[in-house]
């Protein structure tokens, strides 16, 4: 995996723009679909918002910044 770089303290308007490279968007709260159907955490299935999600390295996958979610994630994506 590579290098972990926190996103937690990054300005909001920063983290719209990742989430748009991506290929989402924000309503400013949420992370959502170009839909604009909320993103779900894959573990949890709540809705992401744009100040607590997590990317995680070598991935495109947005999660909740949760210990739940981050452990689940590791626990299926270990090997790759």
């Amino acid at each position: 995996m590579g290098k972990v770089v926190s996103i937690k303290n990054m300005p909001r308007d920063l983290k719209i723009q990742l989430v748009k490279e991506l290929g989402y968007d924000s309503d400013g709260t949420y992370v959502i679909t170009s839909n604009g159907n909320p993103v779900l955490d894959k573990y949890t299935n709540e809705p992401v918002k744009i100040d607590n999600m997590a990317i995680l390295p070598g991935s495109t996958i947005i999660l909740d910044d949760n210990p739940l979610s981050i452990m689940l994630y590791l626990e299926e994506y270990e090997n790759e």
